[in-house]
């Protein structure tokens, strides 16, 4: 598979996003640890998930533990997976994600969070949003705190604005190496932080890049240049509108959820799939 930079890591040219193997209308287990399994055996290195991917109260780490779990039980070599996970929101087990800034909260979470994914230290920890009751520089500090006890290798922040970007950069410096935000056909409101972090040499991975769960299933009748330039060169909606966000610049790398083996195979393809300048111009005008 074709590879991007997140920092100093190689990983795939796609990644898997863990959050619907855990939240509401979950499948079950054997299944998830399939899905992942298929991942990792069609090339994907990078895994998204957070502490927050849960459904119910009491089960905090749940998508981090079914990510351990199915690395553990994978018969390949697992040195070039970077597992990426977040902390800054919480889930009471009511429907609600529910923001946590607080400095001390995220040292906690973070470390709560490597030993439910083992290793020495968590290959990147991303701050998942702004919590408004607390200073953004505050809870950065966190993250460059956990940096530098070797508790975290690389740091990112996920739902960032432009000036939380530059906010990060002056605490995190090169430690920073990762924005997460949500992009798609149907959401190009981050294109601003994309240009940024491109400009910048970071690494942009967008959630929910096929437009989530009920966007995904959708997105072919929604955008019909999406459908008709899947039909000329016989492959999903889906997997072109992975290969054209991944034309959209060399830092992006589509994180797309998956909770079933035949999704995320067809996603590890988008790749290897040759769009010409008439196509992304017809998919961009969309």
């Amino acid at each position: 598979m074709k590879t991007r930079r997140i920092g100093d890591r190689t990983v795939s040219a796609i990644g898997l996003g863990g959050m619907p193997m855990s939240i509401e209308g979950r499948p079950d287990e054997e299944r998830s640890i399939r899905t992942i399994h298929a991942a990792l055996d069609a090339g994907i290195t990078l895994i998204d998930t957070a502490d927050a991917y849960h459904r119910d109260a009491g089960e905090v780490g749940h998508n981090e533990s079914l990510i351990r779990k199915a690395l553990d039980s994978w018969g390949g070599d697992r040195d070039d997976i970077l597992v990426a996970t977040k902390g800054g929101l919480e889930r009471p087990g009511d429907g609600r994600w529910v923001r946590h800034g607080d400095p001390e909260y995220l040292k906690r979470a973070a470390k709560a969070s490597l030993e439910r994914l083992g290793g020495d230290a968590l290959d990147l920890y991303q701050f998942h949003r702004h919590d408004s009751t607390v200073l953004y520089a505050d809870s950065i500090g966190a993250l460059r705190e956990l940096v530098d006890e070797g508790v975290v290798r690389q740091a990112g922040i996920s739902n960032a604005d432009a000036q939380q970007i530059d906010i990060a950069r002056g605490i995190l410096g090169e430690h920073l190496v990762s924005v997460q935000n949500q992009f798609s056909p149907s959401y190009r409101s981050s294109q601003g932080e994309l240009d940024i972090t491109t400009r910048l040499g970071l690494a942009f991975l967008p959630w929910s890049p096929l437009g989530g769960i009920a966007g995904a299933a959708r997105l072919g009748a929604r955008f019909a240049p999406f459908a008709e330039v899947a039909a000329r060169h016989g492959v999903s909606p889906q997997r072109v509108c992975l290969a054209w966000e991944l034309a959209l610049a060399p830092n992006l790398i589509p994180i797309p959820g998956a909770s079933r083996p035949e999704s995320v195979i067809d996603s590890a393809q988008a790749p290897d799939l040759e769009l010409t300048p008439d196509d992304i111009a017809a998919l961009t005008a969309a």
